[in-house]
């Protein structure tokens, strides 16, 4: 369970209040102050730039309160920075703060306040925020209690993540809120007919499995969640060079951000029947692994020319999104670590989203833009669908020309959902590539909060 000791139930002796201000409204706040607040304001050249904070004196000098600077109500980022930049100490927000949404304040607090410690302990000291009055703590609780499950999930090394350290994460997840876990593990992938997990597993000495989560009610709608459990991707065969294996780690982020969806789609107890997949997998090297050219054959019955060993992903995902279809669900979605392509577009910040419905995208859009987590859509191309063809097989992995590759990615994946599902892919860098206010170095949940956010306006 996530430490939430960054919030506190009541303020004590020593609490300071934090006043949020914009650039705008710092005059008007610097007149509500006490008077010694002007001086300090002018001598220390605070000028409520988002983000930034002061802790003034009062009279005798000892602390008297704090400035946060904000870009208006809905700004969770500049508290998420000021739960690192202010001091050690118990905080409260001024009450009646027109400048601060009493969620959003909680919110920002709360992933800002994440620490990755498993390995090194640092002693920083406590910064605790007293939950504002009128949030929804349940709410708030839930978001960064799930950001932080795919956070940990990523940032563990993958030799303390590997596929069956992440189905005991899922299982762990399934116990909080009563639902059921159960996993097909090594050759019995094989006698399950998973053809292609068991392929792009079976050089590891870690045995591949399929993680399959339920819960809810089976006469509620469908909603199913795929995730890309690539623990360690080594490339396979074709190898990755050492620079581009040292964040391999994070290759399962598409399995943390599927996992950190189920947890505030549990928490809220939408009514949705939930399903979650999560093909888990090392692309290892070994004497038995899979070599470029093989033709291997997939749980739909397609068969897959391999053009690289290292587009390894949408190989695992392929078999779970061909069992999910086969109970027909009422909303199929996928994230997963897929393409550098993606990356290339549109940065490491903001993940590419790809759907065919256009009204599905648009809800997703309006989602991420209500909550600040960010999506974009890229189109799939009809015209590139050619592309994947081969003389040998169905379909290849990785088509020759690298051009357009996070779209013919989507595209491959396209061919193992059955017409008439709605579907979304969402290819995710699930890394932060600086320390941002609110967003530490590390994995990161990118879309969850998006995606949560439009699953609970059409299910809550």
């Amino acid at each position: 369970m996530a430490d939430l000791s960054c919030f506190a139930a009541r303020p004590d002796k020593s609490t300071l209040t934090l006043t949020p201000v914009t650039k705008d409204g710092l005059d008007a706040a610097v007149k509500l102050g006490p008077k010694s607040l002007a001086g300090w304001v002018a001598r220390t050249g605070f000028t409520a730039s988002p983000g930034a904070v002061s802790v003034y004196p009062d009279e005798t000098g000892a602390p008297a309160g704090a400035l946060v600077g904000v870009s208006g109500p809905d700004d969770h980022w500049s508290w998420g920075g000021a739960a690192t930049a202010l001091p050690a100490g118990r905080y409260a927000l001024a009450d009646g703060a027109e400048a601060a949404d009493p969620d959003r304040v909680a919110l920002g607090w709360g992933l800002g306040a994440y620490r990755f410690e498993r390995y090194k302990k640092r002693d920083e000291g406590a910064r605790t925020l007293v939950w504002p009055t009128g949030a929804d703590k349940a709410a708030a609780s839930a978001a960064v209690e799930a950001v932080y499950l795919a956070r940990d999930l990523i940032n563990t090394p993958a030799g303390d993540m590997g596929p069956g350290e992440l189905a005991t994460a899922a299982r762990a997840l399934a116990r909080k809120f009563k639902g059921q876990c159960k996993t097909v593990v090594g050759d019995d992938l094989l006698q399950e007919n998973f053809p292609m997990i068991h392929a792009v597993g079976r050089a590891s000495s870690r045995k591949p499995r399929l993680i399959d989560l339920t819960w809810g009610k089976a006469s509620d709608p469908k909603l199913t969640i795929v995730g890309k459990g690539v623990c360690f991707d080594t490339g396979g065969l074709d190898l990755k060079p050492s620079g581009a294996m040292l964040m391999m780690k994070k290759d399962m982020g598409g399995a943390a951000q599927a996992l950190a969806v189920a947890h505030m789609v549990m928490a809220a107890k939408l009514k949705v029947r939930l399903r979650v997949l999560i093909p888990a997998v090392e692309n290892s090297v070994s004497g038995d692994a899979f070599r470029p050219l093989d033709v291997l054959s997939s749980r739909k019955g397609l068969t897959v020319e391999i053009g690289n060993t290292d587009a390894e992903g949408r190989l695992v995902l392929a078999d779970a999104l061909a069992l999910a279809c086969e109970e027909t669900p009422d909303l199929l979605m996928d994230f997963a670590t897929l393409t550098g392509a993606a990356r290339i577009a549109l940065g490491t910040e903001v993940p590419a989203l790809f759907t065919d419905d256009d009204a599905l995208a648009r809800d997703l859009a309006d989602a991420g833009e209500a909550v600040a987590d960010p999506l974009w859509r890229l189109p799939l191309v009809d015209a590139y669908d050619s592309q994947l063809d081969s003389k040998v097989a169905d379909l290849n992995n990785a088509p020759p020309g690298g051009y357009g590759g996070a779209i013919t990615a989507g595209l491959f994946l396209r061919r193992f959902v059955e017409p008439g599902v709605p579907w979304f892919h969402i290819d995710v860098m699930a890394w932060n590539a600086k320390t941002k206010p609110g967003r530490p170095e590390g994995g990161e949940a990118q879309s969850p909060r998006a995606v949560f956010e439009m699953l609970r306006r059409r299910y809550g």
